[in-house]
């Protein structure tokens, strides 16, 4: 299968818009819970769900229960860690996964963060480098090989260099959290025949004002991290108002409120040059309180196009 048959496979499974999984430190929902949820989203018309990895948590064994427990969804990882495996190692779990369901897996690849490289004694490096190395190194030969599965391989980017490594190496790319202006320059840096999944943060409240009290938060959030600071500064957005969110930035970062507004963004975002929106709910959400969220809003998702 070519770069363009893969990405267009892979369009056509991911739909216009997905969920990623709600995210907690302190606690890892069980099998059966996942497995609940993955039945639930895929029920109430969600064709898509990803989720994260950090060290400690296996992204492939995650999906490998919600793609058994369903029949219809695409699972895409947002993102696979590489410091958490070799990458022959992530090549095959990601060909085997591919093999068992044929057409419902994304490999989405991170590079994350330096501390993330220590905890498993490696050297964080160059971002860039390290990434194209990582790729290089996940068509290495092994023995016995892996399986003769097509997949999508995507990399997390949100800079200007990441995203032309993608544009390069891969078949799309990942940015996430920031705005559709930011989605406007990653499909002119990919160009049409790249898969484009943006992850967009969301905030599901039907009362306005406390939804964007919430999406607030989120973008300071954000803030705290220095290059994506940088990059909306390069997108003409004062540093004044990402410090203290002003109302323009948490509009622009953060879907919130009610579902048709939430539907009004992602349609930007799509309108920008996105294949595929993937939505982030806050960092800290609780499982079942999250699910219960996504699961509202499925049938305004399911009327975008």
């Amino acid at each position: 299968m070519t770069g363009n048959t893969v990405v267009e496979a892979a369009r056509s499974a991911l739909g216009p818009v997905g969920v990623t999984l709600p995210v907690s430190f302190t606690r890892t929902p069980s099998a059966r819970e996942q497995r609940s949820a993955g039945r639930r989203l895929e029920a109430a018309g969600v064709r898509a769900v990803w989720t994260n990895e950090v060290i400690g948590k296996d992204a492939f064994a995650h999906l490998a229960v919600l793609l058994a427990a369903t029949e219809r969804l695409t699972a895409g990882t947002c993102v696979a860690n590489i410091w958490a495996r070799a990458p022959q190692t992530a090549h095959g779990a990601a060909a085997y996964l591919a093999q068992a369901h044929p057409g419902r897996f994304v490999l989405g690849l991170g590079v994350g963060y330096p501390q993330q490289a220590q905890s498993v004694g490696r050297e964080f490096g160059s971002p860039v480098t390290t990434m194209r190395d990582y790729v290089a190194g996940m068509d290495e030969q092994t023995w016995p090989p892996a399986p003769e599965a097509p997949y999508p391989r995507i990399l997390a980017a949100n800079g200007p260099k990441l995203l032309a490594l993608a544009a390069d190496i891969a078949d799309g790319a990942l940015p996430a959290a920031l705005p559709a202006e930011h989605t406007a320059r990653a499909r002119n840096t990919l160009g049409p025949d790249k898969l484009l999944v943006v992850g967009q943060s969301v905030v599901v409240d039907d009362d306005p004002g406390r939804a964007r009290t919430t999406a607030r938060e989120v973008v300071r959030n954000w803030a705290t991290r220095p290059s994506f600071r940088a990059t909306l500064i390069e997108l003409g957005y004062a540093a004044s108002e990402i410090d203290e969110p002003s109302d323009r930035v948490v509009d622009a970062l953060v879907a919130h409120g009610r579902a048709e507004s939430i539907a009004a963004t992602i349609r930007a975002q799509l309108d920008a040059g996105a294949d595929h929106v993937a939505l982030l709910t806050p960092i800290g959400t609780e499982f079942a309180s999250g699910i219960e969220q996504l699961v509202s809003i499925a049938p305004a998702l399911t009327e975008i196009g």
